[in-house]
């Protein structure tokens, strides 16, 4: 199970003022909404006006994520 870890987005469009998930009574583990560290990544770099799902050619020109699975979490902007 994943632990909890906060994370404070501003600007960039993220809606002001919201929150995202829920944790349990002693916030150690998600209850709603889980967001793994690829996801923040992902919303990130759409935030900043990136594709969060470009590949980029590696050392030998092979197509490679910048972050390999996760999604953007696109319910954070408004």
């Amino acid at each position: 199970m994943i632990a909890c870890f906060p994370a404070l987005l501003a600007g960039a469009g993220i809606r002001r003022g919201a929150v995202y998930g829920k944790s349990d009574d002693k916030a150690a583990y998600p209850k709603e909404n889980p967001v793994t560290p690829e996801d923040l990544a992902k919303t990130i770099y759409l935030a900043l006006g990136v594709d969060p799902n470009l590949f980029l050619p590696d050392r030998e020109d092979r197509p490679t994520p910048i972050v390999e699975s996760g999604r953007a979490i696109t319910e954070l902007f408004g």
